[in-house]
């Protein structure tokens, strides 16, 4: 028997299918069935009743993405797990031990990472409910988190993702810009919404924009939520003030990773405030489940010219450590892609310069 089940777009063929077919494949490995997956359409072959019983269950979770439902790997195991209560499969270790924990299976790291820095980025993310990310420009940090976050998305095991920045001046005025106050933001959180058109097409970022599965805001938007279910990240992290960090990492509910990132050479705070990321890694040392990941101008994967205009700045600048209040030091040459290990308490607000 063959049957054949439209798709009506790619965003709902890889919602329905599941971060690397992770879907389909429990359909395979539970049923005696053959299923080919194009872009906007399924076909099914073998016998007539396991075919209609994949038939079922894929329509259903079909179903359930145009209704904006969760389709997760545990819902396909609770719907394998109906059809084996019924007698139709013999086989109990077919989807491992139903209602068991999932743990997001991305791309190989080695094909998303580009650098051994960015691979301990990725592998933090994957073991870690919050990360925090220092960095010189170019080398991942915002798209690295992103395509994390849609992974995750993707795999069901979060229902939306918020992307968030301080809307910080840098040597601008924001009341010189023309427009209202969304237009007068939109500049600031622009980089955020670059990194999700390099990886969805338009009119997922559109669709899942307008039933806010995604959100984009402004940090101070952030303020009195409780996010459940989510994955945060925090772009430009250095620009936050003490009291926004510690309003933000406060935001964090049940199943919900947080990535902040930040560069700390780029601090565009009035002279004299202290940044918030730099106090954050000297009062959370150690804490189980908080990571600290360092990247180095060797992990600059942008235009080659980058990673030289980092190192003349870094050579102008002598080695010395800079005066500002709350920016750390040089780090060591050499010192890049590496995961920072927990400070001593009380160890003040310098650490090591990406």
């Amino acid at each position: 028997m063959e049957l054949t089940i439209q798709v009506g777009s790619q965003g709902e063929a890889m919602v329905l299918f599941g971060l690397a077919d992770q879907n389909l494949k429990l359909i395979r490995e539970a049923l005696p069935v053959n299923i080919t997956a194009r872009k906007d359409f399924l076909r099914l072959s073998g016998e007539k009743a396991p075919v209609e019983e994949a038939a079922g269950i894929l329509k259903d979770l079909l179903a359930r993405v145009r209704n904006g439902g969760e389709v997760s790997p545990d819902y396909v195991r609770r719907q394998l797990d109906q059809i084996r209560t019924r007698g139709l499969l013999d086989r109990e270790d077919a989807w491992g031990p139903t209602g068991s924990a999932i743990r997001v299976q991305t791309e190989p790291i080695e094909k998303l990472c580009r650098s051994p820095g960015q691979e301990a980025y990725v592998r933090a993310i994957l073991q870690n409910d919050l990360v925090f990310c220092i960095g010189p420009a170019g080398t991942g940090k915002t798209f690295l988190a992103v395509r994390m976050a849609i992974n995750y998305l993707r795999a069901g095991d979060i229902r939306k993702i918020i992307l968030c920045r301080p809307a910080v001046e840098a040597g601008e005025k924001l009341g010189f810009l023309p427009g209202d106050f969304q237009a007068k933001i939109s500049p600031y959180l622009r980089p955020l919404y670059d990194a999700l058109n390099d990886l969805l097409d338009y009119d997922q970022v559109k669709r899942f924009v307008e039933r806010e599965i995604i959100e984009v805001v402004p940090l101070a938007f952030m303020r009195g939520r409780t996010l459940n279910h989510s994955f945060i990240i925090l772009d430009e992290a250095q620009n936050t003030t003490t009291h926004q960090m510690k309003m933000f990492l406060t935001r964090m509910g049940e199943t919900t990773k947080i990535v902040v990132n930040g560069d700390i050479t780029q601090i565009d705070l009035p002279e004299g405030a202290p940044s918030g990321l730099v106090q954050a890694r000297s009062i959370m040392p150690g804490i189980p489940g908080i990571q600290w990941v360092e990247l180095g101008r060797e992990d600059i994967v942008r235009h080659p010219l980058v990673k030289r205009i980092v190192q003349a700045y870094e050579d102008f600048e002598g080695g010395a450590a800079t005066s500002r209040p709350g920016v750390l030091p040089p780090r060591p040459p050499g010192g890049g892609g590496s995961v920072l290990p927990p400070r001593p308490p009380g160890g003040g607000g310098n650490g090591q310069r990406d």
